[in-house]
């Protein structure tokens, strides 16, 4: 599939509502457990998302778009949401970025964007040069990947409680 940004809004307006419907209500044993030192809990996952909402992807498209000369990314702290995300609950957590998300995707429709804009390019700090349209797809797969990552995490909750069915449950290999 080429890159749409109709396609790309499909998956990022339905994300706040999917991780509304895994997380919300749910005991701490789903939403702050994670699979083992380094790695984040549910909770952890919606924190990044808020903090990238915030400072990440419509921040770096308008890099992109502007008239600067040095089109260089800030970097991203991947790790903020530990302590952006200290003392909230995860319907906190929820709320916002379902509140980010909607104002960040009206952002990127008033864009306005063509397929001009789509190849214009911004740097990267750690990998160079990247389009615009190599950045919205990221986005859009970033969702999917967090998405993907908050289901593992839960099913492995139940790693040993599953018996044998551990062989025919590829989640948890």
């Amino acid at each position: 599939m080429n890159f749409s940004i109709p396609q790309s809004i499909q998956i990022l307006e339905r994300t706040p509502a999917i991780l509304r419907e895994m997380l919300h209500d749910l005991s701490p044993e789903w939403v702050m457990k994670d699979e083992g030192e380094n790695t984040w809990s549910p909770f952890d996952v919606v924190g990044h998302l808020v903090y990238a909402e915030r400072v990440n992807w419509i921040q770096r498209a308008e890099v992109i778009l502007s008239d600067l000369h040095d089109k260089t990314f800030a970097t991203f702290d991947r790790f903020a949401q530990f302590e952006e995300s200290k003392g909230k609950k995860i319907d906190q957590l929820l709320d916002e970025f379902a509140q980010l998300r909607k104002q960040n995707i009206s952002k990127l429709m008033a864009f306005k964007l063509n397929k001009k804009d789509l190849n214009k390019t911004g740097r990267h700090p750690a990998f160079g040069e990247v389009t615009l349209s190599q950045l919205l797809a990221t986005w859009t797969v970033h969702d999917l990947d967090h998405i993907a990552q908050i289901s593992r995490v839960m099913s492995k909750q139940y790693s040993d409680a599953v018996g044998s069915w551990v062989n025919f449950l590829r989640i948890l290999q």
